[in-house]
């Protein structure tokens, strides 16, 4: 059966989410080669820089771009030129050692690819967002392809650098290249009324009640921010695990995260955002540190497949929850303060956790980010439990 034209912008749409996140995580099983091939040492500090130059560039342009769609009533064109940059950035990252530039040339270029690849997502989600369909069912969308990018990226990253450390690097080029190029198509619906930059910014502040799903997804992309760099040096050093293996150890996190999304999104739609986000936060935590504690690979693979099914309760929940709460022509800007926040804990678990698990051992870098989980949430739950949405 023919698909109309918003279900045809659904697909387009979530293939580029999708091609964004396959083509981040492709990089993380085997970081520590990848950073040795770009002239640095292959420890944690080295992978630590590597992802925070990407996520810092997150925080400081993903609101930029939110508000930019925003007063500019447009979304698909900035859509396209930023993951066409971000094609052209990822190449230039894998050039840079046949280009005689230090490790630190290299992250300059991460830097770039970073906060090109921030608008592409961050301003496909938001046009999701757009769509009509229920905003469980449009951000179920979205949370596939988040899943169904990082589920796959996870393995496929790692058999990749069985070819060599630079080849996800151009991998990854060459797909954000198909993502600006799907995406032409797509029918900008971005709402008209009122413009400029100030004025996206202003109805965000006028939103406080944002500040709660804020706080899960930081929370929440703490813990991908560990496991992407922690979780492989930890896999790699107690199990013994090859990029490969690592690379299938983590996809029990993520595959399970990509399955379960839409259905959880829509069942968020059903029964209300707060009981789906309430019981999965309070039990994500417990399940991080389960991982960190297991004596066996058997058992931490089975404990990394509970944090992906309380992951995927938790995420689409919480990024309906910000549709909800923003306006329509607000939406860009609250988007883009979900992917700051996001971001934000991306980097402080990437780099706390490493600071933890160097100081310390990795079971207390697994205890203190599974106990931040459980602290959030109960932090969070009486104001949550205020919001009256459905």
């Amino acid at each position: 059966m023919a698909l109309d034209g918003e279900e045809r912008d659904r697909v387009a749409l979530s293939v580029v989410v999708f091609v964004v996140l396959f083509a981040q995580i492709l990089l993380y099983p085997g970081i520590p080669s990848l950073v040795e091939a770009l002239g640095a040492s292959p420890e944690l500090g080295a992978g630590a820089a590597f992802i925070a130059a990407e996520f810092a560039a997150y925080i400081i342009f993903a609101a930029l771009w939110g508000a930019a769609s925003d007063s500019s009533g447009r979304r698909v064109p900035l859509v396209v030129v930023a993951a066409a940059v971000a094609s052209v950035a990822y190449f230039a990252v894998a050039l840079s050692p046949r280009a005689g530039l230090p490790f630190e040339g290299a992250l300059v270029f991460r830097f770039v690819q970073g906060a090109a690849t921030v608008g592409a997502f961050s301003l496909a989600v938001t046009t999701l967002m757009d769509l009509g369909g229920g905003h469980g069912r449009n951000m179920g969308a979205a949370g596939v392809s988040i899943g169904g990018g990082v589920a796959l990226g996870a393995p496929v990253g790692g058999f990749l650098y069985e070819l060599g450390a630079l080849v996800p690097l151009y991998v990854a080029g060459v797909l954000l290249a198909v993502a600006a190029a799907v995406c032409i198509t797509v029918e900008d619906r971005a709402p008209t009324g009122e413009r400029g930059m100030g004025h996206a910014l202003r109805r965000l502040a006028e939103t406080p009640s944002l500040a709660v799903p804020y706080a899960f997804g930081f929370v929440d992309r703490l813990t991908a921010g560990f496991f992407a760099l922690v979780g492989t040096f930890y896999f790699q050093e107690a199990f013994g695990l090859s990029a490969a293996e690592t690379g299938v150890t983590l996809a029990f996190f993520f595959a399970p995260f990509a399955l379960l999304q839409y259905p959880l999104g829509r069942l968020s739609d059903r029964v209300g955002r707060v009981p789906p986000v309430v019981a999965g936060s309070l039990l994500y935590g417990v399940a991080v540190f389960a991982v960190g504690a297991a004596s066996t690979l058997t058992t931490a693979r089975a404990a990394m497949l509970a944090v992906g099914v309380l992951g995927a309760l938790v995420a689409p929940a919480t990024m309906a929850l910000v549709t909800d709460l923003s306006s329509r022509e607000g939406r860009g800007a609250a988007m883009a303060g979900f992917n700051v926040a996001g971001s934000l804990g991306f980097l402080v678990g990437a780099v706390a956790g490493a600071a933890l698990a160097e100081s310390y051992d990795f079971l207390v870098a697994f205890a203190v980010v599974g106990g931040a989980e459980v602290v959030v949430a109960l932090v969070a739950v009486p104001f949550l439990l205020r919001l009256d949405v459905r």
